[in-house]
């Protein structure tokens, strides 16, 4: 007997893109929660699955989330799905008729698509599969070019390329609702990006953080570790104002050397300001300065909705703050190409553990209540647990994504959520809970990336000289 409902309690089906795979959950979940939906897929939810159900939704929220997601690709209303074409068949004809006529009509054109997840299909072969659906009473005109409506049949075919099956594990048909902004990272390229540096953040991943931060319109985004500014690039796109600062008064002032390929030095028009101008974001551009992240330099009370921001590891920058020769041994002179003022700050070490203490301790200061920071920790792999990751007893940890750099190093998107203002006990709580211990092993996460390499770059010395021995076997 069919089910009926009205057409705000549809399924819908998410169709994702297969790559950052660790990073869509959380991402979903953060679009949804800015309309004040929960995430509910149902029974028999696989998270690295291609494709995802929700329930609970109507067709804006789907177009909602649509309008801001990276690592979705489209969005349909299911009307039917099963193992097999034969349990699909079953199950479009369950479907309620009052849900399907609306699209159906005579006076509407439309077109069917064939989708298929690890499987190349021939044209004949989507034709077949489209022709055996003659069973769904379409009375309007096929229109290929310009249809007033699209529906897809959507076959999944596993996520292994090494052992692909003759027939889909699962088949799913539904009307197309709107496609995903994957376009975004060829737009926002930063091989196109007209001010970059060393460190300047992958377009995609920078979407991706300021969804998880949740970043809306007319919101104010900090990043202390701005450097060429590509985070504040992707909040402004959806509509924050945006600021920060950083300690390289080069990056912050655009001069010095270049880091672009057959460029010595940076043009003089090459700044944050200039990739904001690039984008059509000039007008949501507040500043940035060059400042110490280590140093108060803010006001007290809450300031921003959002703090999004990637760290130095000491791999490609140095990770330091300005000191003297009395404060450390380590101190360390500025670069031979610092053109800034007479006046010198000589620089010390700034270690990684002192860096997310105080990232964590300005967040649940100045961030609102609800304002959340999204940030990445290196780790170093065989070490791991989620001990490891700082905690503040203003901020809740949301998710914790892992993207692999090596065999043995990675960085993990931290998302935290402000729920409630410091209060002076937090900081005798802080130091008695054992689980606010400082991150470990983060100070030599520097030495133990480069005795990682130093460690393959041995072993294939070892296995040419081996191979060299034995007369190349």
């Amino acid at each position: 007997m069919a089910i009926h409902c009205s057409r705000t309690c549809l399924q819908y089906l998410i169709h994702l893109a297969h790559d950052n795979v660790d990073f869509r959950l959380p991402e979903i979940r953060a679009l949804l929660s800015l309309r004040g939906k929960p995430f509910d897929p149902g029974e028999n939810f696989k998270e690295k699955s291609p494709f995802w159900r929700l329930n609970g939704l109507s067709e804006e929220d789907v177009n909602s989330i649509m309008a801001r997601t990276v690592c979705a690709k489209s969005a349909f209303e299911l009307w039917g799905h099963g193992r097999t074409h034969s349990e699909l068949r079953n199950s479009l004809l369950k479907y309620p008729t009052e849900n399907m006529s609306p699209f159906l009509q005579k006076d509407s054109t439309y077109k069917i698509n064939v989708y298929t997840f690890n499987k190349t299909l021939e044209f004949e072969d989507r034709i077949k599969k489209i022709d055996a659906m003659e069973y769904l009473s379409f009375e309007g005109r096929v229109n290929l070019r310009n249809p007033k409506h699209i529906f897809c049949l959507l076959e999944d075919y596993g996520t292994d390329p090494n052992d692909i099956p003759d027939e889909p594990l699962y088949i799913y048909f539904g009307r197309w609702i709107a496609d995903g902004q994957r376009e975004l990272i060829r737009s926002h390229s930063v091989k196109n990006r007209h001010f970059i540096g060393n460190t300047s953040m992958d377009a995609g991943l920078s979407f991706i953080m300021a969804n998880h931060a949740r970043v809306k319109a007319y919101d104010l985004v900090y990043d202390p570790f701005v450097g060429t500014g590509s985070l504040l690039v992707a909040c402004s796109h959806f509509g924050a104002y945006v600021c920060g600062t950083d300690i390289d008064y080069n990056t912050i002032h655009g001069i010095g050397k270049a880091s672009r390929k057959n460029q010595k030095w940076r043009g003089p028009d090459e700044n944050i300001r200039a990739n904001l101008r690039q984008y059509g974001s000039e007008k949501l551009y507040v500043d940035v300065l060059v400042s110490d992240a280590s140093k108060p330099i803010w006001r007290d009370g809450v300031l921003f909705d959002a703090i999004i921001t990637d760290p130095p590891y000491g791999i490609r920058e140095s990770t330091r703050r300005t000191g003297s020769q009395k404060d450390s041994v380590n101190s360390v002179k500025p670069s031979e190409d610092y053109v800034g003022d007479s006046h010198v700050p000589v620089s010390m070490a700034y270690h990684l553990s002192d860096i997310f203490t105080d990232l964590l301790n300005f967040s649940a200061h100045h961030l609102v209540i609800g304002g959340r920071l999204v940030y990445w920790l290196p780790i170093y792999r065989p070490e791991y647990c989620e001990e490891m990751v700082p905690l503040n007893a203003c901020l809740r940890l949301v998710s914790n994504c892992e993207q692999t750099l090596s065999s043995h190093t990675s960085r993990r998107l931290i998302t935290m959520e402000k729920i409630k203002e410091p209060e002076e006990t937090d900081a005798l709580a802080h130091l008695s809970d054992p689980h606010f211990s400082p991150y470990q092993g983060h100070n030599a996460f520097r030495e133990k990336y480069f005795s990682g390499i130093s460690k393959r770059t041995l072993t294939g010395k070892e296995e040419t000289n081996k191979m060299a021995t034995n007369g190349g076997e």
